[in-house]
């Protein structure tokens, strides 16, 4: 994909009259009874319309560190952003070309503030060289899952990393891939079909993927985000940087 380097990339007077009462009586509980019965309309389309707009797939906001860095002085703000964008799940870039960038505290610390915000988080980890070592130690630090970000390798190194971490890893597998045709099974495969003429590569059984840096405007972008969402298991939007920097 293009800028791979880059990548890692919401009363009254009183009633003389008992007739009179009794017909003011009957009025108020018809009205009642009415506007109950009209707030429970409005409720159940509220609830309809949430239903049918995405229910709870994944909607992922990735975090490549190669763009713009986030860490301990800022993350609060990436969560805000999430949040407020309605993102229910973050991947962050936590190991980039074989350097694990935080501690376990620190994770921890990530793990925790995403948890209180009702965020998932997955820690993302871009290998760029078949040598580069699994970061095991992070492994019970908390997280949802571990994505592994490795397009750029072989497939038979692809392979084999994604059966060194579900061997060594309980929690959810996923694998962020730009090989549409990959024999990769995960738990949760995301293609990164962000791009022209790409629509064709989005189904039921991924998770699809929308690409900030492919966007002309941010009504490209919505219609973009629900189709991808609309069309399959759920969304990625790559990424984190360019989304704050477009101002969608």
């Amino acid at each position: 994909m293009s800028k791979r380097n880059n990548r890692r990339r919401a009363p009254g007077s009183r009633v003389k009259y008992y007739a009179v009462g009794g017909v003011a009586i009957v009025a108020i509980v018809g009205y009642l009874l009415a506007s109950s019965g009209l707030r429970g309309q409005v409720a159940s389309t509220q609830l309809t319309h949430e239903s049918t707009s995405g229910g709870s797939k994944p909607t992922i906001l990735y975090v490549n560190q190669g763009n713009g860095a986030v860490n301990s002085s800022n993350f609060g703000r990436l969560l805000s952003v999430a949040t407020s964008h309605g993102f229910n799940t973050i991947f962050l870039q936590v190991f980039r070309s074989g350097v694990l960038l935080f501690d376990d505290s620190t994770l921890r610390g990530f793990v925790a503030s995403s948890h209180g915000q009702g965020l998932k988080i997955y820690f993302a980890l871009y290998f760029t060289d078949s040598s580069q070592q699994m970061p095991t130690p992070i492994f019970i630090d908390g997280e949802d899952g571990i994505n592994l970000d490795m397009s750029t390798l072989p497939a038979s190194a692809q392979s084999g990393l994604l059966s060194n971490l579900s061997g060594s890893y309980s929690g959810t597998t996923a694998v962020t891939a730009t090989d549409f045709s990959t024999g990769l099974r995960p738990d949760i495969l995301v293609l990164e079909t962000y791009g022209t003429g790409l629509d064709r590569y989005i189904h039921p059984g991924i998770i699809a993927s929308v690409g900030v840096f492919t966007t002309a405007s941010k009504q490209q972008y919505d219609q973009e985000f629900q189709y991808a969402l609309a069309n399959s298991d759920g969304v990625m939007v790559f990424d984190y940087a360019g989304l704050v920097k477009s101002g969608y």
